[in-house]
């Protein structure tokens, strides 16, 4: 992307911030094992002052890493994204650099171009049509509260879970999102993650581990299930299975803003529908890149590079840092 055409997304996406959206969200604890009014803390770490959370808002996501704001999204933006996946899913529509995954149940010679053969599309960043959930002021003013107000696009993506095969291979290990982002500090980073329809323990919603957010960057690898694991589903490789989790049941357009370091992960999807969610990573521009050699997440990096370089043909060399600095900027 050129200078001319990331000013120009700059430009769109904070000029949003100065927006006030026409839908008013209502944060929801989901769980009695994770309550705010426990917690006094001499000074906030983990958001941003503003006018936008209230004070319980705020004193929830410090404790607990995560923050649910109800009917954030409207039905009519959800249906111009799902319509979009479609035309993508049929071939109609080919963005450039937006990678198409699909679930490692599925042989190769069964592909067929359609909704039922992708689980997931990522870097959608030059697709107008989906970007513009990165884009929505009503996500963005939001994201502000946690990432400040020089906010960048850093990863995006589609899930469309699909009904599970048997194996369970539609489940996803628990993991940590800091675990692919070579970019520091983790406090100034956030994922907003909106249901494009209802989501329950049925159809694998969301589970997260409240606090953890408040801990370190754990070892990840690939799990050892039977049925097979999908592609960079890494997992972590310790974790208190005593620790008390919760299950976020979620309607069409709430929207899930979590840290970075929560624990978190989804179950499989017991249903015979396709469970869709719509999410982007945004951190401030104030963050810096770190050296991931000889780090857990080197791993990662070697990983997406031969991915690219096998999809694009972008040399195998280059380093996780280069790529997404060509993907973050608006």
């Amino acid at each position: 992307m050129n200078q001319r055409q990331a000013a120009a997304r700059l430009r769109v996406v904070l000029g949003h911030l100065g927006q006030t959206s026409a839908r008013t969200g209502v944060a929801y604890s989901t769980s009695r094992a994770v309550s705010p009014n426990s917690f006094h803390p001499p000074q906030f770490q983990y958001t941003q002052h503003n006018a936008v959370l209230s004070l319980e808002q705020r004193k929830f996501y410090e404790e607990n890493g995560f923050l649910v704001i109800k009917s954030l999204v409207s039905d009519a933006d959800i249906q111009r994204f799902r319509d979009q996946f479609e035309r993508i899913c049929r071939g109609e529509v080919k963005p450039e650099q937006m990678m198409i995954m699909r679930d490692v149940s599925i042989a190769k010679s069964e592909y067929i171009p359609s909704e039922r053969m992708i689980s997931k599309i990522q870097d959608f960043q030059e697709d107008k049509e989906l970007f513009r959930y990165c884009t929505l002021p009503e996500i963005l003013k939001y994201v502000e509260c946690f990432t400040g107000p020089n906010i960048m696009a850093m990863h995006a993506m589609l899930i469309n879970k699909p009904p599970d095969s048997g194996k369970k291979t539609s489940r996803h290990p628990l993991h940590q999102d800091l675990h692919y982002f070579p970019f520091r500090p983790s406090n100034k980073i956030v994922c907003a993650w909106t249901a494009m329809e209802h989501i329950d323990r049925n159809n694998g919603c969301l589970c997260v581990f409240p606090g953890t957010h408040k801990g370190y960057l754990k070892p990840h690898n690939y799990p050892q299930w039977e049925g097979g694991v999908n592609l960079m589903f890494y997992g972590i490789q310790d974790y208190d299975e005593n620790s008390p989790c919760v299950h976020l049941v979620m309607e069409k357009g709430d929207t899930v803003f979590f840290h970075p370091l929560l624990i978190h992960g989804s179950g499989w999807n017991k249903t015979q529908g396709y469970r869709k969610a719509i999410s982007c990573h945004f951190a401030s521009a104030d963050c810096h890149y770190i050296d991931v050699k000889g780090t857990s997440q080197e791993i990662v990096e070697r990983e997406v590079m031969e991915l690219v370089h096998r999809l694009y043909g972008i040399p195998k060399d280059t380093s996780l840092q280069v790529r997404l600095y060509e993907m973050k900027d608006l």
